[in-house]
C-alpha cells in the first residue's frame, strides 16, 4: 500500500465544540456531519490519530470481516472498563476474546434461550397488571423493570427475595444516575470524573458501583458454596463451563461477565421496547396489523409461535433500524495501514461503523425517516446494511435473546392493553449514557383492549 494516505474529508470544527455537540446533540451531530461531508468523514484527534466514520455496506463488510491481526476492537470499548472490569468480553481482543465469547454464547441460543420464553411473558404480565386504567405511567420505567427482572432471572436464576430486590434497585439506581445529562457528559470529559466522596456526582457513581460489585461477588460466593444440580441460569452454566485447557472462570472473570450481561442485557432492550410502544401508538395502522396477526394465533399461543410472527418481527426490526440504541458499532482500530472504499488509512486510524447513518441510506431504505415495518417483509437486508446489534465477531451475543424478549413482551401487553401517549408530538432520541433513547419522561396510559370477535362464516 502506498505511504500516501488518503482520508475522507475532515470535519472543520474545534474539538471541544465537537465533543459538546456529540454529548448533548447526539443525533444532530451525526446528521449534520453526514449532510455536509457525505458517506464518510474524518474527525482529527488531539494526539494526531484520526477517527473515520463509514456507513457504506462495502465498508462494513471490510471492517466486520477484518481479521484480528489487522484491527483491534477491545480498546474501542475502554470507556466501559470502570463498570464492567478488565475481563469483560467487550474489552478483550484476539484469542482471549474468542475464548470468552465461546464460553458465553450457548445460553443465548436454541433451547436454553427458548426456556426463558414463559418467564418473559409472565414478568411482562406481572408488571403491566400494576398499571391503573387511564392513569399515566412512565413507560421507560415499566420496560426497565421487565427487562431487568428477566435478565436477573436468566443470569442468576433469582425469582423473588431480598437478593433479587436489592440487586434490582441498586443496578437501576446506578444506570438511572449515569443517564443524567451531567453524568453522560462525565463519560466523555475525564475532568468531570472526580471522586470527592459520596456527595459528588462521580463519587456517587463509584459508590453505587461498589455496592453492586459487592452484591454480585456475594452471589457468586453463595453459588460456589451451595451448587445445585440441573440449574439452568447463566451463572451456573458459566461456573460449570470449561475452557479448552480444562480451566474454569475465576470469580473476577465471572463478576466482569455478569456485569457485562446486566448492562447489555436489559438497558438496551428496555430502550428498544419503549420506542416500539411509541411507534405502535404513533401509527394506528401498525397497531391494527399487529393485533390481527396476534389474534390469528388464538387465545394462548406458545412463545415460539409468537416469535415466528412475520409482522411482529418486522416491527421490532424497524424499531431498531430507525432509532438504533447505539449510534455506532464498536470502533475498530487499524493495526496496519488499511484500504476501505478506496480511502488509504494509516495504522492507528479509528474505524467507526456508523449504524444510524447506515440505517438511513436512502438507496437502501427509501423514505428512511418514516417508520415502515413492511420494508423488512419486502426484502432481506444483508448484515452490512442492517446491523443494529453490531457486526462481525463483535456482534452482540444476546441478539437472539433480545429480539425474542422484545417480541414476547410486545405481544403479551398489546393483546391486553392499548398503550397510548398523553402528548402527541413526535419525539427524537436523546443521549442516555452511552446509548440513544426516547426522552425519559415519556408518559403513557393503558386501557384494556376490546376483545376481537370472530366473524361467523356465512354458509
Amino acid at each position: 500500500m502506498s505511504s500516501n494516505y488518503y482520508l475522507p474529508p475532515k470535519v472543520e470544527m474545534p474539538i471541544l465544540l465537537r465533543r459538546i455537540k456529540f454529548v448533548f446533540q447526539p443525533l444532530k451531530y451525526i446528521e449534520d456531519f453526514a449532510r455536509i461531508y457525505g458517506d464518510s468523514f474524518t474527525l482529527p484527534s488531539k494526539d494526531g490519530t484520526n477517527v473515520v466514520y463509514f456507513s457504506q455496506p462495502e465498508a462494513m463488510e471490510k471492517i466486520f470481516t477484518a481479521d484480528a491481526n489487522s484491527v483491534q476492537a477491545g480498546r474501542g470499548a475502554q470507556i466501559l472498563r470502570f463498570l464492567v472490569g478488565d475481563n469483560s468480553v467487550l474489552l478483550l481482543d484476539g484469542d482471549r476474546h474468542m475464548r470468552q465469547r465461546k464460553l458465553l454464547a450457548p445460553p443465548f441460543h436454541g433451547d436454553r434461550m427458548r426456556a426463558y420464553g414463559m418467564t418473559m411473558c409472565e414478568i411482562a404480565q406481572q408488571v403491566s397488571d400494576k398499571w391503573q386504567t387511564g392513569k399515566p405511567f412512565n413507560i421507560r420505567e415499566s420496560m426497565q423493570e421487565i427487562t431487568l427482572r428477566v435478565i436477573l432471572k436468566a443470569v442468576f436464576g433469582l425469582d423473588e427475595g431480598s437478593d433479587l430486590e436489592q440487586l434490582r434497585l441498586l443496578f437501576s439506581s446506578l444506570l438511572d444516575f449515569m443517564s443524567s445529562p451531567l453524568m453522560s457528559a462525565s463519560l466523555f470529559f475525564s475532568f468531570l470524573q472526580k471522586d470527592w466522596g459520596n456527595w459528588s456526582p462521580w463519587g456517587k457513581v463509584l459508590h453505587l458501583r461498589q455496592q453492586v460489585d459487592d452484591l454480585v461477588y456475594a452471589l457468586i460466593k453463595k453459588r460456589r458454596v451451595q451448587p445445585q444440580e440441573n440449574r439452568e441460569d447463566i451463572l451456573s452454566l458459566m461456573m460449570s463451563a470449561r475452557y479448552d485447557d480444562g480451566g474454569s472462570m475465576s470469580d473476577q472473570e465471572l463478576h466482569d461477565e455478569l456485569m457485562t450481561l446486566l448492562l447489555a442485557g436489559h438497558e438496551t432492550t428496555a430502550s428498544a421496547l419503549t420506542w416500539a410502544f411509541y411507534w405502535v401508538d404513533y401509527l394506528p395502522e401498525v397497531r391494527e396489523k399487529l393485533l390481527k396477526e396476534l389474534h390469528n394465533l388464538g387465545e394462548n399461543p406458545e412463545p415460539a409461535a409468537i416469535a415466528k410472527l412475520p409482522y411482529l418481527t418486522a416491527v421490532c426490526q424497524e424499531t431498531l433500524r430507525i432509532y438504533p440504541i447505539v449510534a455506532n458499532a464498536v470502533p475498530r482500530i487499524a493495526l496496519a495501514p488499511i484500504e476501505i472504499c478506496r480511502y488509504q488509512l494509516p495504522k492507528g486510524t479509528w474505524l467507526i461503523p456508523a449504524i444510524y447513518m447506515a440505517h438511513h441510506r436512502e438507496e437502501i431504505y427509501p423514505q428512511s425517516n418514516q417508520f415502515k415495518p413492511e420494508r423488512f417483509l419486502e426484502r432481506q437486508f444483508s448484515p452490512y446494511e442492517f446491523f443494529a446489534f453490531g457486526g462481525g465477531n463483535r456482534r452482540c451475543i444476546g441478539m437472539a435473546f433480545a429480539m425474542y424478549e422484545m417480541k414476547l413482551v410486545l405481544a403479551t401487553i398489546l393483546k391486553q392493553f392499548e398503550v397510548s401517549r398523553i402528548e402527541r408530538n413526535p419525539l427524537k432520541p436523546v443521549r442516555r449514557g452511552l446509548t440513544l433513547a426516547a426522552p425519559g419522561g415519556m408518559k403513557m396510559v393503558a386501557t384494556p383492549v376490546k376483545k376481537m370477535v370472530k366473524t361467523p362464516v356465512a354458509v
